[in-house]
């Protein structure tokens, strides 16, 4: 099926890209990059299936949305998803599962029995990093906007780090149950948990991370949270105080915007949203932001002026009883890709 052949209102066909869409990857502005890797998942799993589940979802979506205005018309393309990447990811969190298991029964990181394991694990993930960094620096050379769809939250750092490079300074709004500013987890150093850690650390474009949702978190996350200066919190329960007291959700997304510079890079994890939301999500916390509020918080950054140079949603885990997750996950997806095209300009 090409693009003058291809009619929205059809049946959606699985053709291997998101949303059923005809367009190539060299036609697209927003191209999308599957990454099936959960290595160090540290409670539920299943995330490394996200991708392929979010694409069979998605084709059961309709495109009308009057505030994208058939904004998908110019273009969302998929790369092929390597599913070298999800074999790898398979061995290896077999690995970390005996890791972790070590660790609950009062084991440390430091035990020869677990050392090597964590070590080999922590190489593959700096790996997968330099993999998912490679092809983003490529597609955004050509001028496109890069959409990571993981896997566990470890998988956009390379992502994050080639906009930054080419589009940088950047803020990074973080849409997250948790914090992610563990230094390492478990002896995993590029953990899900970690990952805004090594963005602070590691991606001196970053100027700004602006935290929304955030509500399970450590101690040492919390005092790198206030200590920062660059890092600015919209706690969960924070946010609800000032609802329930009268403030409005718009008034509310006024000031997260306000907090973002010009240039935007968005990090969704799916938890971020209410566990209604995303049933089989690795780590799901109560509370969190309705699927509306979440939506129109997008919007409201798309008509700000500001830039979206970048995106990624992880940790959509597919269960066994249905497709729920997968369906939320493509939806949220679409909002993704649709604001960062009206951002885009003509």
């Amino acid at each position: 099926m090409d693009k003058c052949s291809f009619d929205p209102d059809a049946t959606g066909v699985n053709n291997g890209n998101y949303f059923g869409l005809p367009f190539s990857v060299g036609q697209s502005p927003v191209v999308l990059l599957s990454v099936p890797w959960d290595v160090t998942a540290s409670y539920g799993r299943g995330a490394a299936q996200a991708p392929d589940a979010i694409i069979g979802a998605s084709t059961q979506l309709d495109l009308c949305d009057s505030f994208a205005a058939e904004l998908w018309q110019r273009g969302i393309g998929t790369i092929g998803i390597d599913y070298s990447i999800a074999e790898r990811s398979d061995v290896l969190s077999r690995d970390s599962q005996k890791v972790i298991e070590h660790l609950e029964a009062g084991g440390d990181v430091s035990d020869p029995r677990v050392r090597n394991r964590i070590e080999r694990i922590n190489h593959h993930c700096a790996e997968l990093t330099g993999y998912v960094y490679d092809k983003a620096r490529e597609q955004i050379a050509a001028g496109k906007v890069v959409g990571v769809i993981g896997g566990d939250h470890s998988t956009p750092l390379g992502a994050i780090r080639a906009a930054a490079e080419a589009h940088g300074p950047i803020g990074i709004l973080h849409l997250d149950a948790h914090r992610d500013l563990r230094k390492c987890y478990q002896g995993f150093t590029e953990s899900h948990a970690c990952i805004m850690y090594n963005v602070l650390e590691r991606i001196p474009q970053v100027e700004r991370l602006v935290q929304v949702a955030v509500r399970d978190f450590c101690h040492a996350e919390q005092r790198l949270a206030q200590d920062d200066p660059r890092v600015v919190s919209f706690e969960d329960m924070a946010m609800s105080e000032r609802l329930f007291c009268g403030h409005t959700w718009d008034s509310e997304c006024d000031a997260i915007v306000a907090a973002l510079p010009g240039k935007v890079y968005i990090s969704f994890d799916i938890d971020a949203l209410s566990p209604e939301n995303c049933p089989g999500s690795g780590t799901p916390v109560a509370g969190g932001l309705t699927f509306n509020q979440a939506m129109w918080l997008l919007q409201k950054v798309a008509t700000s002026g500001r830039r979206i140079v970048g995106f990624d949603l992880c940790e959509v885990a597919p269960t066994m009883e249905g497709e729920w997750d997968a369906n939320v996950g493509a939806r949220v997806l679409l909002k993704l890709c649709t604001v960062a095209l009206r951002t885009m300009g003509a």
